[in-house]
């Protein structure tokens, strides 16, 4: 299990795939609004010219000595809905992040966010 606690000091950490190949750096983390537990960081990858962020999921991730290992890979992720480095994810659009990765997408009972950035 991911320490929530730690969320502040991963930010710029390699994000890297199950092989251990980099995908990126980490730029942000969402939690899961019913729990308040890490659900889904933004990766910012791309050419220096034309950065981006891609969207993934953080269950059965490693947390390591400057580094994020998640268990989706560099390719899976790369592919994965993704925004502008100034963008924010609007809220029709994260059905579209957990449909990327085959999970459940779960909003609130009142139709309320399932992500919340921290």
């Amino acid at each position: 299990m991911i320490d929530s606690a730690d969320i502040r000091e991963w930010r710029t950490h390699d994000v890297i795939d199950s092989d251990g190949r980099k995908i990126g750096s980490l730029e942000a983390v969402y939690v899961d609004t019913r729990t308040d537990e890490p659900a889904v960081a933004t990766v910012l990858v791309g050419m220096p010219t034309r950065h981006r962020l891609v969207f993934v999921p953080l269950a059965g991730a490693v947390v390591g000595p400057g580094y994020v290992k998640v268990r989706y890979s560099k390719t899976a992720v790369k592919d994965a809905p993704s925004m502008g480095t100034d963008d924010v994810l609007p809220a029709e659009d994260e059905k579209a992040v957990f449909s990327h990765y085959d999970l459940p997408y779960e909003p609130g009972p009142s139709g309320e966010r399932q992500l919340a950035r921290r």
